[in-house]
């Protein structure tokens, strides 16, 4: 299993620069956790920028992996994990939610750059 952040995802329902190096983890559907927070940016940003209808098809899509929901387990990790890495509330919860589930991250954040778990793509 395998976390996408919010980046991947933005890329490549957005065609972007690196949409093609998220593909290949985009593709099975049945290996990826969304987390909540996962879902609210990418569709937020969607609605936003390209509207509605390209925001409910991108939700449509991410509702085929397993959506994992924001719960008070999770809330302590990840209010733990921000104040010892420093990392703003919705990296702290994907995060949380990657520990929790033992899987890696897949991201363009520098600030999640570092961390063991986090496949690093980096942007151009």
């Amino acid at each position: 299993m395998i976390i996408v952040d919010s980046c991947g995802w933005l890329e490549w329902f957005t065609d972007g620069a690196l949409a093609d190096n998220y593909k290949q983890y985009l593709a099975d559907s049945d290996n990826i956790l969304v987390p909540a927070i996962v879902f609210y940016e990418v569709y937020k940003v969607l609605k936003r920028e390209a509207g509605e209808e390209k925001a409910l098809l991108a939700a449509g899509y991410m509702r085929s992996s397993r959506l994992i929901p924001f719960d008070d387990t999770l809330a302590l990790a990840a209010a733990d994990i921000a104040l010892q890495k420093k990392l703003a509330m919705a990296d702290a919860i994907i995060v949380a939610v990657s520990k929790a589930h033992n899987c890696r991250i897949i991201s363009s954040d520098a600030d999640l750059k570092n961390l063991d778990n986090v496949d690093y793509i980096q942007k151009t």
